[in-house]
């Protein structure tokens, strides 16, 4: 395969080998553009090119679909995996700091995977670590890869990442999915428009990015008025576990809800996307949709994991 790669994903490649992924800032439009080529040639490989490499995959918070495509990934080209699903058995429990904890466990693995509670954390790993770390998710502030399988989809659905216009849905004040998203789809040239209650618009520090990016984006609390014009509508969870307050959850947990109804005025070609898990935002009325991209999505990530794993380690079959 590596034979009839063009220049710039030979050049991307060889950029990337041994870097650290932490926020989708690091790229630029091109090179998300060169990445998501690359990431189609991974849709057939099999074989096992990371055959003795082993992944260390270290969620300090829950985690289904990032942790299982990881090592999924891992595993499928030939990999190893170690870690730990719950902090609480870790020796964090025991007071270790993280670039502690990072430092031991770099020395039995190739590659980190870290998602951690604290912002900033992924950046704190990668500080601590000589080898690659991957930020799976850092608080409410970047989930890259999770942006990475997104426009996957988009782009497999859609045929192109460029030029639509994109709703978001729900939480935008904690959603870590939601931002790092934003922030890529902006850099893109994609208008977006963005749907929520007050207490979880978009927080300063991600709209001075938007503009900074010479982002093209508007803001509603109406869902309803603007399902019509959408090419790809992003649902997310009101995410219970980032209230400081149980009441103030309770307030908007139910504030927008899609099912077969909310989609009917929209365009054929619409897709309706999140990032999982859902809780009552969408209705499973829904997954009958062919409208319905959600499942597809959480696959893609283990083709996009593959991908990342083998540039991040050197290997380009």
């Amino acid at each position: 395969m590596t034979e009839t790669w063009t220049d710039a994903e030979r050049e991307l490649a060889n950029r990337m080998r041994g870097a650290d992924i932490i926020s989708v800032r690091q790229f630029t439009a091109p090179d998300l553009g060169t990445l998501l080529q690359i990431v189609e040639r991974f849709e057939t490989v099999t074989s096992p090119v990371l055959q003795g490499k082993v992944l260390g995959a270290l969620f300090f918070e829950p985690s289904t679909r990032t942790r299982l495509s990881f090592e999924s990934a891992m595993v499928r080209l030939g990999g190893g995996c170690i870690g730990f699903a719950d902090a609480g058995i870790s020796s964090a429990a025991k007071g270790e700091s993280l670039p502690d904890t990072i430092r031991i466990v770099e020395s039995y693995c190739d590659i980190i995977v870290i998602r951690h509670p604290r912002e900033g954390a992924g950046r704190a790993a990668a500080d601590a670590a000589e080898k690659p770390v991957i930020n799976g998710g850092d608080g409410s502030n970047q989930h890259p890869t999770q942006t990475l399988l997104d426009l996957y989809t988009i782009r497999r659905r859609m045929g192109t990442v460029a030029g639509l216009r994109v709703g978001f849905v729900g939480d935008l004040k904690y959603g870590r999915a939601a931002h790092s998203l934003i922030e890529a789809l902006a850099m893109l040239g994609n208008e977006l428009v963005l749907v929520s209650p007050e207490s979880l618009r978009l927080p300063p520090r991600q709209r001075e990015d938007l503009d900074a990016l010479g982002g093209v984006w508007s803001e509603t609390p109406d869902l309803a008025s603007v399902v019509p014009g959408l090419d790809v509508l992003y649902v997310t969870r009101i995410q219970r576990e980032r209230f400081g307050d149980p009441l103030d959850y309770e307030r908007v947990k139910d504030v927008y809800q899609v099912d077969e109804a909310t989609i009917a005025p929209s365009r054929d070609g619409l897709i309706v996307m999140h990032p999982l898990p859902r809780v009552l935002e969408i209705h499973p009325s829904v997954d009958a949709s062919p409208k319905a991209a959600y499942f597809e999505q959480a696959a893609n990530g283990v083709t996009v994991r593959k991908t990342l794993l083998s540039l991040l380690l050197g290997v380009t079959p």
